[in-house]
């Protein structure tokens, strides 16, 4: 009977070999894989998404066509869409100037189209959309959130009156998407008028000019109701608003949201109602939020978010985002990131990939810190262009070996112990035998009580085994 050592057994078993390995893309996500409350249920009538998706790619057939155009035709290092690129793209794709010009900025507001300073590279929306229904639905509700860019508003309307149409236009699409049908545009404008003046009475703003007359001296004869009350700010007058109400309708239905009959009435389209849907639920996921995690620092927003799904969580960075400078906000988050707790330092990197290319030179600078070496440099290849997928690949076997330490470190806090055991898979390493040797080797400082975890989480007692000796050897500092 010949006896070997722990190790030499656990490699020559194939049952503990990491047969499925998984791209660090997931094992990032392990951590959040949790049981969240269920999704809710669209209204009645709403389309399934592969038909709002195909809404959707209609509405921006010509912008994927230019973008795929610059893509491959464009010369590099000019400026993006110049006016002779935009004279090849109109005689190759068989279009107008102006409808080229109207498609390319279609492009970058969908985010099909990145601008990295005077160069354009294809967003990954434009590499998914073929084959990914819910990157359509994102870039077209880009659009539809920058419609007021897209449909410029005329040039002989003030600038803060624009402002305040392009501020009231939610609740005008709040209102069609609970009347599910058509909504006569007088009423559209009563209820336009109606908020332009609360939005102007919560500025505590006072009309001047030939229009505002000093109201007069109290009449004790009068009816109660004969004249407007001191304090209440005047309704806007119907002829300055409804010009914007008209622009603002145009450029509604030219982004695909609604219909209009005639100028008489509008009507959300499947698209525009799904939209206006979601934002709700977002806004709604918000108000939920248990520990008010917008208004709080990152560290607790963060913690707030850890349950939700990816999309919720997202509207909850970008709505956190929104009450703060960019430089304030990447600043508190790579604070966090640079704390002790692993779980919110990934989180703080996908709160980052929100902010986008405003936080790309702080996370330069962040991929010469060790610990946040390997979360830098999976945000730049992102942010570069590269799927998420294949993102890992810029990583060396050291790197991608802290990150899998990092991770199971966040899953040990946070997680529970099948999820850990899930990570186990997410290995680079082909066999635990490797796998140890390498964590031993990275350094790092949570290395032992992941593998004391993990030893207590697996049923297998020969993995277990050898997972608590390595976890002796690097608490001891031996080989």
């Amino acid at each position: 009977m010949t006896s070997r050592k722990p190790d030499e057994q656990l490699a020559r078993n194939s049952r503990l070999r990491l047969v499925r390995p998984r791209p660090l893309a997931t094992a990032r996500r392990a951590v959040t894989t949790r049981r969240t409350r269920p999704a809710p249920r669209p209204p009645e009538g709403t389309l399934p998404p592969a038909e709002l998706a195909r809404q959707a790619r209609a509405v921006l057939a010509d912008a994927v066509r230019i973008a795929r155009w610059a893509a491959v035709e464009r010369d590099p290092g000019t400026t993006p869409l110049a006016a002779t690129a935009q004279e090849r793209a109109a005689a190759a794709l068989r279009l107008t100037p102006l409808q080229v010009r109207a498609g390319w900025d279609r492009a970058r507001l969908a985010g099909l189209v990145e601008l990295h300073g005077d160069t354009a590279r294809p967003g990954w929306r434009l590499r998914a959309w073929d084959r990914d229904d819910m990157a359509v639905l994102r870039g077209w509700v880009a659009l539809l959130d920058a419609w007021s860019l897209a449909h410029p508003a005329p040039d002989d309307v003030a600038p803060a009156a624009v402002a305040e149409v392009v501020e009231a236009v939610p609740q005008l699409l709040s209102l069609l998407q609970l009347s599910a049908g058509p909504v006569l545009v007088p009423a559209l404008l009563d209820l336009l008028e109606q908020r332009v003046a609360e939005l102007r009475a919560e500025r505590c703003e006072v009309p001047y000019g030939p229009q505002a007359q000093p109201l007069p001296a109290p009449d004790a004869t009068a009816p109660e109701n004969a004249g407007p009350a001191a304090g209440v700010t005047p309704a806007p007058a119907a002829g300055t608003v409804a010009p914007l109400l008209d622009w603002a309708l145009d450029g509604l239905a030219s982004v695909g949201a609604l219909t209009l009959d005639r100028g008489r009435s509008a009507t959300l389209t499947p698209l525009g109602s799904w939209a206006v849907w979601v934002k709700l639920e977002q806004i709604c996921v918000a108000a939920q939020s248990p520990a008010g995690n917008i208004e709080q620092p990152a560290d607790d927003m963060l913690r707030g978010c850890a349950r939700l799904t990816p999309g919720p969580a997202r509207a909850e960075y970008r709505a956190w985002l929104a009450a703060r400078t960019v430089a304030g906000a990447v600043a508190e988050l790579l604070a966090v990131a640079r704390g002790e707790d692993a779980l919110l330092r990934g989180l703080a990197f996908e709160a980052l990939r929100v902010v986008g290319g405003p936080a790309e030179a702080e996370v330069r600078a962040a991929a010469t810190e060790p610990p946040l070496r390997p979360y830098a440099l999976l945000w730049l290849a992102e942010y570069g262009g590269m799927d998420a997928e294949d993102a890992h690949d810029v990583l060396t076997r050291e790197e991608a070996t802290w990150l899998w330490v990092d991770t199971a470190a966040a899953v040990t806090d946070h997680g529970e112990p099948q999820l850990l055991l899930r990570h186990l898979d997410s290995a680079v390493q082909g066999t635990v035998p490797a796998l140890l040797d390498e964590v031993r080797a990275g350094g790092h400082p949570r290395t032992v009580q992941v593998l004391v975890a993990l030893a207590a989480a697996h049923p297998d007692p020969a993995l277990a085994k050898a997972v608590r000796r390595a976890a002796f050897q690097v608490h001891t500092g031996g080989a």
